[in-house]
């Protein structure tokens, strides 16, 4: 991993902590060799950040020496000017309300809150904290909250080490072990790997995108080419600048931590796989079939339905019964209905419109099984065909919502495929990007059309790697290495 400092105006200001080799004097750190671990991580803990104080200039000559360090100048600009971060907290103030409307004993008129690496001391505040910190990267946050009309955030400043009481120092401490426990362990002899890869999973979740016995073998093939690859979870978001790269095996949507995730990973240099772009594309299906259809890609029709409009005659003689209905904004069938007449149809979209405005409703084209076609990197990866649920129109059945059943597979050799299903999955996932894509395609009547393209797709033991084996995980391996070696 990355070689991490903690920078401070003047050592003295670390007297209550533990000592720490990592530490260093502003003016180590401007004499520190240009050839000295080109892939530290700096804490920038300097008294003041002003414009060109020793705190800016900290984060100035990291990111000049190519080392990730919190804050960045660019967070340091915003937060200097309140014009710029009233923008950002406008966002947050209903929360803010929220809070105060939960617990009116906080305060009358005014509240002050300070933040260490996203974490308070006040439970209630627990969750805006660690938004503040996703919106203002800064080790130490002051936070004044006022009472005019309604609560909301008044300013927000970075504070320091030395102005802190015992209390707050304690506070901070554990914050700061929390956020990179590696800055209190000595650090290794020799580095063992080439590359340090994060492995972002949900351990609650009920159908992660890998199972454990994958997730083994992934970390097992990292090790093949001298990639560190670690599990991590949504706890561990302040950590990520210490990796090459990031790996999301969880689920992902746009409005939820992995889409985070991977926007700031990519903002500190990482190679990520889901991308934010393939994420955004992919997950909403309204903006997936537009994208599609600008790329001129075969897909049954697909009409888009307009909450604020009736269905005519003109949207059924189109599709004809039975239409499928989607949510925009779903996985694993999950918002995916079969509407089998007219009474149906009303009833699941009035239900579907209290979700989005917006519904995708397809013409129904049953096939006994649809291909997937695993793509990494403009390339196929591996082929597999999904049957439908037994006694079911979908590979996944959620009539039981304790458990969820589907179909069959089967994992055949890529040039075993139809070269027309590859090819169009190939055409689609041009559209997308160069991440890692699964594919699901029908054949009927000698025509492919693309159902859609994943951003997350499945890499289960078991099923996907039934035909590659562990070669599989050495495939996608290969890919990050050579990605971050390139990056």
């Amino acid at each position: 991993m990355a070689n991490v400092y903690v920078v401070v105006d003047d050592k003295q200001d670390w007297a209550p902590y533990y000592p720490s080799s990592n530490l260093l004097s502003f003016q180590e750190y401007i004499n520190l060799p240009m050839a000295e671990n080109k892939q530290a991580f700096v804490i920038n803990l300097c008294r003041h950040y002003r414009y060109l104080s020793k705190g800016y200039y900290t984060s100035l000559l990291a990111e000049a020496r190519q080392h990730k360090v919190i804050p960045s100048v660019t967070s340091i600009n915003d937060l200097s000017r309140k014009s710029i971060y009233n923008l950002q907290t406008d966002d947050l103030n209903p929360i803010v309300k929220k809070i105060f409307e939960k617990h009116p004993d906080k305060a009358r008129d005014s509240f002050d809150l300070m933040v260490y690496f996203g974490r308070t001391s006040v439970p209630e505040f627990a969750d805006l904290a660690w938004k503040l910190f996703e919106t203002f990267k800064f080790p130490i946050l002051n936070v004044h909250f006022t009472k005019i009309k309604d609560w909301h955030i008044s300013t927000v400043k970075p504070s320091s080490i030395h102005k802190l009481k015992d209390k707050e120092e304690d506070e901070f401490a554990h914050a700061l072990e929390a956020y990179d426990s590696k800055v209190w362990r000595k650090p290794r002899a020799k580095k063992k790997y080439d590359y340090d890869l994060a492995i972002l999973i949900n351990p609650d979740e009920a159908l992660p995108p890998s199972n454990k016995t994958a997730l083994k073998k992934l970390i097992k093939a990292a090790k093949e080419y001298s990639i560190h690859a670690e599990l991590i979870t949504k706890s561990d978001l302040t950590r990520i600048g210490e990796y090459d790269a990031l790996f999301i095996r969880e689920t992902t949507a746009i409005n939820h931590h992995t889409y985070t995730f991977a926007r700031n990973a990519e903002k500190e240099g990482l190679v990520v796989i889901d991308s934010p772009s393939s994420i955004l594309r992919c997950c909403n299906k309204v903006y997936l079939h537009e994208l599609l259809q600008a790329s001129k890609i075969k897909t049954p029709k697909t009409i888009l339905l307009d909450k604020d409009h009736k269905i005519t005659d003109e949207v059924v003689k189109e599709l004809g019964f039975p239409i499928v209905l989607k949510v925009p904004d779903s996985s694993f069938s999950a918002g995916v209905f079969l509407a089998k007449d007219m009474e149906e149809l009303n009833k699941i979209t009035s239900s579907l419109f209290e979700k989005s405005v917006v519904v995708l409703a397809q013409e129904y084209m049953y096939t006994d099984f649809d291909w997937r076609v695993g793509v990494l990197n403009k390339r196929p990866l591996f082929v597999c065909r999904y049957y439908m649920s037994k006694g079911h129109w979908q590979i996944y059945d959620h009539k039981d919502s304790t458990h969820v059943k589907s179909g069959g597979f089967d994992a055949i050799a890529i040039n075993k495929a139809p070269k027309k299903v590859i090819q169009a999955a190939l055409k689609a996932t041009q559209a997308i990007g160069d991440g890692l894509y699964g594919v699901d395609l029908k054949e009927k009547d000698g025509q492919i059309y693309v159902i859609e393209v994943n951003d997350n797709p499945n890499i289960d033991a078991g099923t996907e790697d039934a035909y590659l084996g562990d070669d599989l995980y050495l495939k996608i391996m290969e890919e990050f290495y050579d990605l971050i070696d390139e990056s």
